[in-house]
């Protein structure tokens, strides 16, 4: 019975495994291998158990931050993300409600919007925190 459970678990897993986009279920599919492999060898369920927690959980303390660096770990910087936490000038008055304001950074225009949704006045310094899409998100400079 128990080499049933174990090779329907290894197959749950991989397959859950191959469905999802990141690195999900394999450890739990390594446990599973040997708590098979333990139930082939005639252990009783009470090892076969401990053998799928205790590979599953090593495997998974050891392995995750590894996986988790190559898989998504590949974060790909764009020449726009150089502007955060660059100076802006506003051009066109901030106006988040209005869906209005652009300023001036590095050379290049961008629609901007107010951080806090305050309204942010034409002429004035902005330092930008973060892009929204193709939108600058930007707060009053303060020295």
């Amino acid at each position: 019975m128990m080499i049933t459970i174990w090779a329907a678990a290894i197959v749950v897993f991989f397959v859950i495994e191959a469905i999802t986009v990141g690195v999900a279920s394999i450890w739990f599919a390594l446990g599973s291998i040997c708590a098979l492999i333990a139930a082939l060898l005639g252990a009783p369920e009470w090892l076969q158990i401990a053998w799928f927690v205790v590979i599953s959980v090593v495997t998974l303390i050891f392995t995750r931050p590894i996986v988790k660096k190559y898989v998504h770990g590949k974060r790909q910087a764009t020449n726009a993300d150089r502007v955060i936490g660059m100076k802006a000038t506003v051009r066109e008055s901030i106006d988040n409600l209005a869906a209005k304001g652009s300023v001036m950074t590095d050379g290049k225009e961008w629609t901007a919007r107010s951080a806090n949704g305050e309204p942010i006045a034409s002429g004035s310094v902005v330092t930008v925190l973060s892009i929204e899409g193709v939108k600058l998100i930007v707060e009053p400079f303060v020295e």
